[in-house]
């Protein structure tokens, strides 16, 4: 990406970010802090990640209107707003999570939001993603992998993209068709623990 794209990506994601504020996806008691650039409880053990790491992750994903993309660990759907905001009312973008009482939690901050370019579900214990809905242009996972989801990268578009944290790494994947997928490293990262 040239420093000119790069700059038009960072003025999306930041427009994106700005009109999804994290305050409404937050609980009622975490609300007062949502500006604070640190990872914040929403329940069950889960994290709403701290602003800089979603931006992060959102300028290496790239999503551009009228895409397709998922969000593995939707949470409390913080992303999952976001995600929509970018591709716009022609895209689409759904959002998965594990637990119940967080899905809960996001739903409603979505159905506030008004997004209809957006749906949340439970994640299917059978499978990592959704390989129903596949494929996607776009995969974002907010959970550490102890190593490359292959099931994640099936779900792609032959030239789709996915932002994933591995192992302490944060990696942007790209297939390209047929071929090995080109991995770029991109820093060292916390998450809570990607669970299939």
């Amino acid at each position: 990406m040239d420093e000119e794209s790069e700059h038009e990506v960072v003025r999306r994601v930041d427009a994106a970010m700005a009109a999804s504020p994290r305050a409404a996806h937050l609980r009622p008691a975490e609300r007062d802090r949502a500006a604070v650039d640190a990872p914040l409880a929403i329940g069950s053990g889960q994290t709403s990640s701290q602003p800089r790491t979603v931006r992060d992750m959102l300028v290496l994903l790239d999503v551009r209107a009228g895409q397709h993309v998922l969000d593995v660990g939707a949470g409390s759907c913080w992303t999952t707003a976001i995600l929509a905001r970018l591709v716009g009312p022609e895209g689409r973008v759904l959002g998965v999570e594990r637990l119940p009482e967080v899905l809960a939690l996001g739903r409603a901050a979505l159905a506030r939001a008004d997004l209809p370019q957006a749906r949340v579900r439970l994640a299917d214990p059978r499978h990592l993603g959704a390989p129903g809905d596949a494929p996607f242009d776009r995969v974002l996972v907010s959970a550490m992998a102890g190593r490359l989801p292959e099931e994640l990268l099936a779900q792609l578009t032959p030239d789709g993209v996915m932002v994933v944290p591995v192992a302490g790494e944060m990696l942007r994947v790209q297939r390209r068709g047929e071929d090995d997928p080109l991995v770029t490293t991109h820093g060292r990262y916390r998450f809570v623990p990607l669970v299939n």
